[in-house]
């Protein structure tokens, strides 16, 4: 691996390209700005390793596509989504799936800055998955039942209003067992708190119900 970091910024909108491109090289990383999922698919197997940002929204082939033909061809690449409003669901699949983050649309250059160090983390340690499973366990342990129920249906992609309703509690109770959970496995946001849960159940530590 060179002592370049480079990230594969993959979006259809050029404003999108050019605005992440300018904060991640103002960071620091080398930024490489491709137009659609199948670019990037054709050069990324003879391209340097980095780690890609990688659109939901595109033309031809959307985000989770070019993600699961990744898988397919064998590109190790750390992933992190970007989605617009609405896209979570999809957002919870492509972490199911290994990707690293996703952060939703417009994103503040410290949340952008943070997913990238965090991938370019993995990157570099191929140890990471091992160790984030083990951690998931004891971050989990924490749980209460209710909180753990919630978590579950959060991995499956339900909003507030659907765990709500399959647990019998009112939306405003899923809010509160909801924050407690996010306090107890120390995390700022949905996606951190379901990298711990999807960690733990690669692991084969933990079994959430799939969507």
């Amino acid at each position: 691996m060179t002592s370049e970091r480079i990230v594969y910024v993959v979006d259809d909108d050029d404003s999108v390209r050019r605005s992440a491109a300018f904060m991640l090289r103002h960071a620091g990383f080398k930024v490489r700005p491709v137009e659609s999922g199948v670019e990037f698919l054709k050069l990324a197997k003879d391209a340097e390793r980095g780690c890609v940002l990688l659109d939901v929204r595109m033309p031809d082939m959307d985000g989770p596509q070019v993600q699961q033909q990744m898988i397919k061809e064998g590109i190790d690449m750390p992933v992190v989504i970007l989605t617009g409003h609405g896209d979570v669901d999809i957002a919870v699949q492509t972490m199911r799936a290994g990707a690293i983050n996703f952060l939703e649309k417009p994103y503040e250059k410290e949340a952008l800055i943070a997913a990238m160090e965090e991938a370019f983390q993995r990157l570099e340690n191929s140890d990471l998955k091992e160790m984030a499973a083990s951690e998931a366990e004891v971050r989990l342990a924490c749980l209460t039942g209710r909180e753990r129920d919630v978590l579950e249906g959060l991995m499956a992609g339900y909003p507030n209003k659907t765990i709500a309703y399959d647990l019998g509690i009112s939306p405003r109770t899923v809010e509160i067992y909801r924050a407690n959970m996010m306090e107890k496995l120390r995390v700022r946001s949905l996606a951190g708190a379901l990298r711990i849960g999807f960690a733990a159940e690669n692991g084969e530590g933990y079994n959430a119900p799939k969507k």
